[in-house]
């Protein structure tokens, strides 16, 4: 029976992160929210699911703020744009977001410059409201360290003073880096942590510190490494492609067996991200219309429903809640 994460709130209808997103996936019935944090100048935890935020805020449009525009190296990568580290709270919540990628849903797009920037705690108020869960995704923890802040203690901090530090059955902590849920073992969370899994490469975190000789995702799936990540983490959370295992015309071969190795350790197995546009479907379930067509969605998330995971990532919450949900009530 897995659980439906409107996956930063319902970004196939409402730019992301947006309340009015969030608002939505909550009424369509899922079970829980994601939110993306960055911190600002000032510590605050803002919503946003990259530290870069001209793909998603006016903040391009906003004269008072056109000398911050800057380069940075994040992750390894060289960016140019706005950083939400240069701005303070106070000036962060008067932009407004925008859809991240208007070419492929031009309807959230006309929603554009209509809403405010949202910090963690409105989300995480707005979630207690409604009744529903929190997967809190902590965001280019080692970059931001280089910076100086230390996310593990900016969420923890924060969970004290919203009250969600015990909330063990509503909230759940996850990150493609490892060392940053460690530091929130050491920090005596009890919260359940989930180890983000990408389909290649490895954690930006362990290659800055291991070099060539850091984990990779895939170890992390061998047996050996679902036994360490047990001894470490409540959960997995791989790309979606990991638990379909695509052939090479793209059409899914699985479910994969790494689902229910994982859950025999006690792990619990979210995937990520499943969405109905031909642009993030495998080859062979995409359909006539250009990447922002519906392609055929329900086959690719039918192999992913036979996985019997414990949750899933959807941008349209509708379509998740009444395809997914159909396994509990049948």
């Amino acid at each position: 029976m897995p659980l439906v994460i409107g996956h930063r709130g319902a970004p196939g209808y409402l730019p992301e992160h947006s309340r009015s997103s969030y608002l939505r996936a909550i009424a369509e019935g899922v079970d829980a929210v994601e939110p993306d944090v960055v911190p600002s100048l000032d510590g605050v935890l803002v919503v946003r699911h990259e530290n870069e935020i001209s793909g998603t805020t006016d903040v391009s449009t906003r004269p008072e703020f056109a000398e911050r525009r800057t380069s940075k190296i994040v992750d390894g990568e060289r960016l140019t744009g706005w950083f939400v580290e240069d701005f303070t709270w106070e000036e962060l919540r008067t932009l407004q977001c925008r859809e991240r990628i208007p070419a492929l849903r031009p309807d959230s797009a006309a929603h554009d410059d209509t809403e405010p920037v949202l910090r963690l705690r409105d989300v995480l108020d707005l979630a207690r409201q409604s009744g529903v869960g929190v997967v809190l995704e902590i965001k280019h923890a080692a970059s931001f360290a280089r910076l100086g802040f230390d996310l593990a203690e900016l969420v923890d901090v924060e969970l004290r003073a919203a009250g969600w530090r015990d909330a063990e059955d509503a909230l759940v902590i996850e990150s493609f880096e490892p060392l940053v849920l460690a530091r929130l073992r050491e920090r005596g969370i009890r919260i359940p942590l989930v180890q983000l899994i990408e389909a290649q490469g490895a954690p930006w975190d362990l290659r800055e510190r291991d070099g060539a000789e850091a984990t990779s995702y895939a170890s992390m799936l061998t047996a050996a490494g679902l036994d360490a990540l047990a001894a470490e983490v409540q959960g997995i959370s791989p790309d979606k492609r990991v638990v379909l295992a695509p052939d090479e015309r793209g059409a899914a071969r699985g479910p994969a067996p790494v689902v229910r190795e994982a859950q025999e350790r006690g792990l619990r197995v979210f995937a990520w991200t499943c969405r109905p546009e031909n642009a993030f479907l495998l080859p062979a379930y995409r359909g006539p219309g250009g990447d922002g067509a519906i392609g055929d969605w329900r086959r690719e998330w039918a192999v992913l429903r036979d996985a019997e995971l414990d949750g899933v990532f959807v941008d349209h919450p509708d379509l998740g809640v009444e395809f997914f949900r159909a396994v509990r009530n049948s």
